[in-house]
């Protein structure tokens, strides 16, 4: 299972990343841990992006891409991946379109959790008020200003993702207002969902091909039966025919040799006896 999540901040998405990650036996792709084992790998993008990264500068998307290329050379995103943080723009997301097809991957799913940015603002200052009543402090980025800014970043960049995916039927919505366990049910079921209909598609697919195979064995058939058919009258009446003339010449051989064979004096009394017989036969005629 291949798959993006996709929501503003606060949406669950991080939450709902692990559970996918243990049901499906599949790896969580973090763009910022990836750059950072990526570097601590010495790897030749990682060492790109260490420069970078150290003055302060954004990563430009052709290293972010090649560092996500060798993570999904590694054995254990074999069987899937969930993408967390990347693609963040509609430029991203071609990027990444390209990448998965060099590798002849396939997405699967892309899931939206869709929630109300009032009602997430409305979380952030009731934890922000019950962080400080238990006298600890709160969180640079947990604060409703920053939760402010992330929020209309999120629509600036990422937002159009939501229609570049959907036109691609790539788009799944589940609301993400519900409690914890109900967003991993539905995720799941959409996921299932999607998993039944590749499954008939590929048995029909199979079904198709095994038919369309044993087809064209048939019309082989016929093809080479006749084929043979057609040479084996024109072979035998051959035989036959060189088979006549031999069978004549010897007969008409044997017959020469044998008169060739008689005695001189044989021949002589029958030609003497021929005369005779005619002579007779002459007078029988003049008497008459």
């Amino acid at each position: 299972m291949r798959l993006i999540l996709l929501g503003p901040p606060g949406s669950g998405k991080g939450t709902q990343a692990q559970r996918l990650v243990q049901r499906y036996g599949i790896v969580q792709l973090s763009t910022g841990e990836m750059l950072r084992a990526a570097v601590a790998a010495q790897t030749p993008v990682g060492i790109k992006a260490q420069g970078i990264m150290a003055s302060g500068g954004l990563v430009p998307d052709e290293i972010v891409i090649g560092i996500i290329s060798d993570r999904l050379d590694q054995p254990d995103a074999a069987n899937g991946f969930i993408l967390d943080g990347f693609p963040r723009t509609v430029a991203q997301a071609e990027a990444l379109d390209d990448l998965l097809r060099k590798k002849h991957l396939k997405l699967d799913a892309v899931v939206e959790l869709r929630v109300n940015e009032s009602a997430l603002l409305q979380r952030v200052e009731t934890r922000a008020a019950e962080t400080r009543a238990r006298g600890e402090a709160v969180r640079a980025d947990d604060t409703p200003e920053v939760l402010t800014n992330r929020l209309a970043n999120y629509r600036a960049q990422t937002e159009p993702l939501i229609h570049y995916y959907s036109d691609r039927r790539k788009l799944l919505t589940v609301d993400g207002m519900m409690t914890i366990e109900h967003v991993t049910r539905e995720i799941d079921r959409v996921l299932s969902a999607i998993g039944e209909r590749e499954a008939k598609a590929a048995k029909k697919a199979s079904v198709k091909r095994t038919a369309k195979a044993a087809a064209a064995k048939v019309s082989k058939s016929p093809r080479k039966g006749a084929k043979a058919a057609g040479k084996g009258p024109g072979k035998a009446a051959k035989q036959v025919t060189k088979a006549a003339p031999k069978a004549k010449k010897p007969a008409s051989k044997g017959r020469k040799k044998a008169s060739r064979k008689l005695p001189a004096g044989s021949r002589t009394g029958i030609a003497r006896k021929t005369k005779k017989t005619v002579k007779k036969v002459t007078k029988k005629r003049a008497k008459a």
